[in-house]
């Protein structure tokens, strides 16, 4: 039996968890979609993930919530990822930090692995081991009970994104490239059956940068001046990719997904 997951992309800041808050059901029970992974690195005010929206995002369904980078901006995750197993944050982090960076979880008596990674290359705070050393030693170890594996490699550059392909194609059932905030369009499915998308996007505002308020961004980059980030709320939309595995762990197919989602009531907006 094919195994269908959405895999939701970068959540960003209130507008972000507002379009799962009003889409994501639709979406699984229109598209029979047996498991949600969602990059989430960047819900809370834009940068990381706080407790609060955590839980939230798990009520509205999301299965899997993935980190990057800023998976610990927020203090009070660094104690919640511990009792939080639907939390992953990047394998590569050294030994000793809290939380898992892969873990098995079970959608419609299937088991499915989710392995989070974290790129080397433009990452200002964060410098991890080397990711490509770490994925064959994972894949060994999770193909002992299951060969349906889903990899979220949260990246700054295109060429190391596809590096890790290459590097993955036939060891996992997908790659799903995260961390530009920005959908491209080459979904595909590769030699040996891995599908891969270079990035699924984001959700929240798609009128934005990266789905922040472009006036502040604009200020920044023109005085050189840091100041604090605003959120956007133009355009909103849930962006993602919706992949179908076989039994044997291959990709069957790989769709880009673009829901534009209603204007929020301004009470919405403060959540």
């Amino acid at each position: 039996m094919a195994l269908r997951v959405l895999y939701l992309a970068e959540i960003v800041g209130k507008a972000g968890v507002y379009c799962v808050k009003t889409a994501l059901s639709g979406i699984r029970s229109e598209r029979n979609i047996d498991a949600v992974i969602a990059n989430a690195d960047g819900a809370t005010g834009g940068f990381g993930l706080g407790k609060n929206h955590s839980v939230y995002l798990r009520k509205l369904g999301v299965d899997v919530i993935t980190g990057g980078d800023q998976i610990y901006f927020k203090r009070d995750m660094v104690t919640h990822i511990e009792s939080a197993p639907y939390i992953l944050r990047p394998a590569n982090y050294p030994p000793g930090t809290p939380g898992r960076g892969w873990r098995y979880y079970t959608f419609a008596e299937r088991k499915l692995a989710v392995i989070s990674l974290l790129g080397q290359s433009g990452f200002e705070r964060v410098h991890l081991s080397n990711p490509f050393t770490f994925l064959p030693d994972i894949v060994s170890r999770v193909r002992a009970e299951t060969n349906t594996i889903v990899l979220d490699f949260h990246a700054a550059t295109t060429a190391e994104k596809y590096t890790m392909f290459f590097h993955a194609a036939g060891k996992v059932s997908a790659v799903c490239g995260s961390g530009q905030r920005v959908m491209t369009a080459d979904a595909t499915i590769m030699e040996g059956g891995t599908a891969v998308v270079c990035d699924a996007g984001r959700t929240g505002s798609r009128q934005s940068v990266g789905g922040l308020d472009p006036e502040g961004e604009i200020r920044q980059f023109v005085s050189a001046i840091p100041e604090r980030s605003g959120e956007a709320w133009d355009g909103l939309e849930l962006q993602g990719v919706v992949l179908e595995f076989n039994e044997d762990g291959t990709a069957v197919s790989i769709e880009t997904l673009r829901v534009p989602c209603p204007d929020p009531a301004p009470a919405e907006r403060g959540k």
